[in-house]
């Protein structure tokens, strides 16, 4: 049985607990990852603190040349870290690879960071004064990520805390732990100095000591909303900077001039894929007016041509749920959903897979009529099932996305520049796609949501990434000529 260690200081540490790592496509256990707490955090803050010290005075060159490297290496072993998510998390290789490249895309932006980084300069400000600003590294700095995205969140966050001058510390889900020791190794070829990236793994114990140690300076997380509350209450608490991502209900609203078969195919593709583990996926179809029955047809057909099974296996577009436990919970929602008077369109329980049928498979499920009121509505399931809301206007629509808690991403499928205008002003949500399901931004741009999709004020990557693990300083200087008397008084200076 293979067992997966932390990487502490540029070195596999191991631990005395353990947990078990499953195939989801099997349901049989494939690896023991060892888990840590306050003893292993604390060695990798000792770590990172002594390598911050030299790495703070690296040039902006030699850290962007760390992730050329970087960038080339991920380029380079793509598939072989395409399977061990595959192989871990359930989803399919194909899959794999496109958070890979999404990923990438974060490392790419930070090897033009020069740019980026950029002060500015005043002259003359005064007689004979001169102010300018830079930004400076926080010191060291921590990452608690997700199951769904074991590459790609990640990614999002340690490039840009590393190409800026800081250290890290990533404390990745359990579940899928494989990917981190992965990319750590990668880093260590591509030049990156030992205890600048360390990967700790762990459970709550390991969260709490990453939140509560004195010598983290920041702390970045993704997952659900109440975690997410939890972990800016008590990081802010001990005086960090905190970025916290939550949970989601993305709405995608179809009106009848849009192009129903484009649209039914993008939700499909936004609701089913990657198996609905994903905070930007396509949860709920809000149908407008006379387009509800057309698209709930469509729908229904596209669902059942999906093509479900082994993330390793070429063809399949869908694979298993990442746990037996998250598979009970998909399923339980469409019967709770059945009950509460949902129509079950689509009905993906039970499914079974020859040759895997201890997967923790189950199959797309479309339900209609549902209502605001009805759980499969108001709870983030994160699995592959797909609400159909009613609406009589577009008005409406927008009016019962704002009223939803969450507000991380939405859609809308129209062939009316008026409309699609109207839509992305009034709507209370991040981050919008017009006749896009699922619009994640490029990263030059930054990821976040609004209201309890993102708690506090901190989006991720992007401006906004360099922003957080940066601080400003702003430097007025005066060099007078020898001899030159220059009168210093006692009011409140002012630029005269």
């Amino acid at each position: 049985m293979n067992t997966i260690p932390h990487w502490i200081n540029g070195a596999e540490v191991t631990s005395e607990t353990t947990a078990p790592v499953f195939n989801p496509a099997t349901g049989a256990e494939q690896a023991q990852v060892v888990l840590g707490g306050s003893t292993e955090i604390d060695a990798a803050v000792q770590a990172a603190a002594a390598a911050f010290e030299t790495w703070q005075d690296s040039s902006l060159s030699q850290r962007v040349q760390v992730m050329f490297n970087f960038r080339q290496l991920l380029v380079d072993h793509e598939e072989e870290l395409g399977r061990i998510i595959s192989a871990e998390h359930g989803k399919t290789i194909d899959d794999a690879r496109g958070e890979i490249t999404r990923g990438r895309e974060v490392v790419e932006y930070v090897c033009g960071l020069g740019d980026v980084l950029k002060g500015s300069f005043s002259d003359q400000v005064s007689r004979g004064v001169d102010v300018h600003n830079f930004r400076q590294p926080l010191g060291v700095v921590a990452g608690i990520t997700p199951f769904n995205f074991p590459a790609m969140v990640p990614l999002w966050m340690h490039p840009v805390a590393i190409a800026t001058g800081n250290t890290f510390i990533l404390k990745p889900s359990e579940r899928d732990p494989s990917a981190a020791n992965f990319v750590a190794e990668l880093y260590k070829k591509a030049g990156l100095p030992d205890g600048v990236f360390n990967v700790v793994h762990g459970g709550k114990d390991a969260v709490d000591a990453i939140l509560t140690h004195p010598g983290i300076e920041a702390v970045s997380f993704v997952g659900s909303t109440p975690i997410a509350k939890y972990v800016h209450e008590q990081a802010t608490a001990h005086g960090k900077r905190v970025q916290a991502l939550g949970g989601a209900k993305n709405h995608a609203v179809v009106l009848p001039d849009a192009d129903l078969e484009f649209a039914a195919n993008h939700i499909t593709a936004g609701a089913y894929g990657s198996a609905g583990e994903r905070c930007m996926a396509v949860s709920v179809a809000v149908a407008v007016g006379d387009a509800a029955d057309s698209l709930v047809e469509i729908l229904t057909r596209k669902a059942g041509e999906v093509k479900v099974g082994p993330g390793d296996v070429p063809g399949i577009e869908m694979g298993p749920l990442v746990t037996k436990a998250a598979q009970e919970r998909v399923e339980n929602a469409v019967t709770t959903a059945h009950a509460q008077g949902a129509t079950v369109v689509v009905d993906g329980r039970g499914l079974k897979i020859e040759g895997h049928e201890d997967g923790f498979f189950t199959g797309p499920s479309l339900l209609d009529h549902v209502t605001t009121e009805m759980d499969a509505y108001k709870e983030e399931l994160f699995g592959p099932v797909l609400a159909i809301v009613r609406a009589d206007s577009l008005d409406q629509a927008i009016e019962l996305i704002n009223a939803n808690p969450y507000g991380n991403g939405t859609a809308l499928f129209t062939g009316s520049g008026e409309a699609a205008r109207r839509f992305q002003r009034r709507i209370k949500v991040g981050m919008i796609g017009i006749n896009v399901p699922v619009p994640v931004p490029m990263s030059y741009y930054s990821f976040g949501g609004w209201k309890d999709s993102l708690i506090g004020d901190s989006p991720i990557h992007g401006p906004e990434g360099v922003r957080f693990y940066t601080r400003p300083k702003v430097v007025t200087t005066r060099w007078p000529e020898p001899r030159q008397q220059v009168t210093a008084g006692f009011n409140f200076p002012t630029s005269s």
